[in-house]
């Protein structure tokens, strides 16, 4: 069956944009000492894809020990989103993914990113990319429960949609839902994507031509 809606996560896939969010990590825990804040942007870069939430409750949480309330949490993602918002709205793209979204009508596109629902839309209406997608969503829910959403609520078969992605929970949320994955392949996430055998792109300028091949 023909592929026919592509799920795209945001940073590092369509954007530039991952090492604006780990250096917002490292700024964010530098006051608890170089040590600890390396320790979370270690974390942050072998979990890419996880919630900003999740991982706010792991480092202040477990590894600090602090009381987790929403308020705190929500206070977090505040800091968080100041530190980054202005940056990936002005990354660079992924070369060649203008080109792919301006060329590809034929396909029903979607944002499932770990960025927040409430700021990933404005960063793509500050990009001029929101009118390519029919639809983006964030966290606080995860990859997973969007995939399933989507599929649902737009009655598609899984074998008519792909996820394009990063970071293992994209791979996660693309696996558990029965539909193909492509990885954008980068340094970040070579060492966790050293088994994979699966569909993977350096770049977006090879985007037709693999869905082509995988459309037979």
């Amino acid at each position: 069956m023909k592929k026919k809606y592509l799920l795209f996560d945001f940073d590092g896939v369509l954007a530039e944009s991952v090492d604006i969010k780990t250096e917002a990590f490292r700024e964010m825990y530098m006051s608890y000492g170089e040590e600890f804040a390396q320790r979370v942007v270690d974390f942050h870069v072998a979990n890419g894809g996880v919630s900003r939430y999740e991982k706010f409750k792991i480092f202040n949480g477990h590894w600090l020990g602090e009381e987790i309330t929403t308020q705190k949490i929500d206070d977090l993602a505040n800091i968080f989103s100041n530190l980054v918002v202005d940056g990936v709205v002005n990354a660079e793209e992924v070369k060649g993914a203008k080109e792919f979204l301006d060329s590809s009508s034929e396909y029903i596109k979607f944002i499932i990113t770990g960025t927040p629902t409430v700021e990933i839309k404005p960063i793509l209406t500050k990009r001029g990319m929101n009118h390519y997608f029919k639809e983006a969503f964030g966290s606080p829910q995860k990859k997973g429960f969007w995939v399933k959403y989507i599929l649902k609520t737009e009655n598609i078969k899984p074998d008519e949609c792909v996820f394009i992605g990063d970071a293992l929970a994209d791979y996660n949320a693309a696996t558990e839902n029965n539909i193909d994955f492509i990885l954008r392949e980068t340094d970040l996430a070579a060492n966790l994507f050293k088994d994979y055998k699966g569909y993977a792109l350096k770049d977006m300028t090879g985007m037709h031509a693999l869905l082509n091949k995988m459309n037979g």
